[in-house]
């Protein structure tokens, strides 16, 4: 395999490949179409690559008038992650005279998946604990390190190459996701390492390379290239028929619990299938009983300049006037100083309720039901 292919099992998919073993060569039949969001997500690894090599002192040439998606958010990300990585260096120089960074490193866990290779950010080495990080640019999903396949991942391929050479005792694997205001990290020993790459990865590798295990859906399907024409998706979404549709007061408890535990991949599911059954029709395809037609548009002008002109010229102000927003504001004057000027009359109002499984890692709001109680017992 060409060291720049993709592997059939990457660290990227294994999420998806270790809970729906078969997904991983039904995929093969789907074209890697790529998106802006990936392409925006590789220039934002140039320009972190770039700037935590200038922060190491390290010779590296500027990628940014190459960068298509550069934009100043980009710019602010990468320089954090650069300095979030200096600040691990230099906690590791207390107790580590000389810590090993290797940056945009190939890591090999053949040993466990077939034609399995990855590239790890950034790889820090110390006495007995080896840091493996993670740049993910995305907004849109909240990445968590915690139990995180891609990582364990890359975890094992780093061991593979530095276990024999080091004395390493723990891995820390974190993601780094600024844009989402995260950084998370998960730790395991060496030894729970190799065992869950020994009982879990390795047979479970062995499936998905031979196309065999039982597909499974799950949040997992999200990236998945068959997932609008996956059966096993559909016929799992469509067991929730068996509740004919009917309004809530006539569902049990059991029955909401249940629904509840699958709503949103059910939704994810049919915006798939109207997105799918959209581009098909943009394409050619006629679907019996549907037609295609052009939705609402608005208005707009074809030139701002040529119009600024003409409004000013007829005496009016073309543009409105009106407060910059909290973010924009903050990055205007800087943190220091919007703290300093505008503490006082910030405030961040109690959020919108939503229910969410008991794993999530907010704490329960109080309900009218609960102050109730709580005042009954003061009483």
């Amino acid at each position: 395999m060409p060291p720049n292919g993709h592997a059939l099992l990457s660290a990227s998919s294994s999420d998806r490949w270790l809970h729906c073993p078969p997904s991983a060569r039904l995929c093969e039949s789907y074209a890697d179409k790529g998106s802006d969001y990936a392409a925006e997500g590789t220039d934002a690894h140039a320009l972190c690559e770039y700037k935590l090599r200038k922060a190491l002192g390290m010779q590296a040439e500027a990628p940014t008038e190459n960068l298509t998606w550069f934009n100043q958010e980009m710019d602010d990300c990468a320089t954090g992650y650069a300095a979030y990585i200096l600040e691990l260096v230099a906690a590791a120089k207390e107790t580590c005279a000389d810590p090993v960074v290797l940056i945009e490193q190939r890591v090999d866990f053949s040993r466990w998946v077939e034609q399995g290779f990855g590239t790890s950010d950034a790889i820090l080495i110390a006495d007995g604990t080896m840091h493996v990080i993670d740049y993910k640019h995305g907004l849109g999903v909240l990445v968590s390190a915690e139990d995180n396949p891609q990582m364990k991942c890359y975890g094992l391929g780093a061991l593979e190459l530095f276990d024999d050479i080091y004395d390493i005792d723990t891995v820390a694997m974190t993601i780094y996701q600024p844009r989402r205001q995260n950084i998370s990290t998960f730790t395991l020993s060496k030894e729970e390492l190799y065992r869950w790459a020994d009982e879990v990865l390795k047979p479970t590798a062995q499936l998905a390379f031979a196309g065999d295990g039982n597909f499974l859906c799950g949040e997992w399907c999200g990236f998945c290239k068959a997932k609008n024409d996956c059966r096993a998706r559909a016929e799992a979404n469509l067991e929730l028929a068996r509740y004919d549709f009917k309004l809530p007061p006539l569902l049990t408890d059991e029955d909401i619990e249940d629904i509840l535990s699958r709503v949103d991949d059910l939704v994810a599911w049919a915006s798939d299938i109207k997105e799918y059954a959209l581009q098909q029709a943009v394409s050619g395809k006629e679907w019996h009983g549907w037609k295609l037609v052009e939705g609402r548009s608005n208005r707009r002008y074809t030139n701002e300049a040529a119009v600024t002109q003409a409004v000013k010229e007829a005496g009016f102000d073309p543009f409105e006037h009106k407060l910059l927003g909290i973010t924009a504001m903050q990055k205007m004057l800087g943190k220091a100083r919007f703290d300093e000027l505008l503490t006082a009359y910030i405030e961040k109002p109690q959020g919108k309720p939503t229910l969410v499984p008991e794993s999530d890692k907010r704490p329960a709001m109080n309900t009218a039901k609960n102050d109730f109680m709580e005042d009954f017992d003061n009483e």
